[in-house]
C-alpha cells in the first residue's frame, strides 16, 4: 500500500494518469469517437463498392441497349410494360396472404 501511495505522489505518474484520464474521456478526439468514426468510414467504404458495382452493371445494360434494338425492346416492355398499339398487356398481381 505504501508502495501504491508512493507512485501516486509523484507528480509525474500523476500528471500522466490525468492527461490519460483526459484523453480517453473529455477530449474532443476521445477513443469512443475514433471508434465511431472507423465505423462510419467503413460503413462508407462498403458504399462505395456498391454503388461502384452498380455503375458497372448499369454501364454494361447501357452499351447492350445502346447496341442491340431487340434487347432494347425487350427492356422497354419488361421494365416499362411498353406494348405495340395492337398489343394487350393483362398484369397478373400475387397478393401475400396473411396467416
Amino acid at each position: 500500500m505504501k508502495l501504491f501511495l508512493k507512485y501516486i505522489k509523484n507528480k509525474y505518474i500523476l500528471s500522466g494518469l490525468l492527461f490519460l484520464v483526459w484523453m480517453l474521456l473529455f477530449d474532443d478526439n476521445r477513443i469512443i469517437s475514433l471508434i465511431k468514426f472507423n465505423k462510419e468510414l467503413k460503413d462508407v467504404k462498403s458504399e462505395k463498392n456498391y454503388y461502384l458495382k452498380e455503375i458497372k452493371n448499369n454501364t454494361k445494360l447501357l452499351e447492350l441497349l445502346k447496341n442491340n434494338p431487340k434487347e432494347l425492346e425487350k427492356y422497354a416492355r419488361e421494365k416499362y410494360l411498353m406494348k405495340k398499339d395492337d398489343e394487350d398487356i393483362f398484369l397478373i398481381v400475387f397478393e401475400a396472404v396473411d396467416e
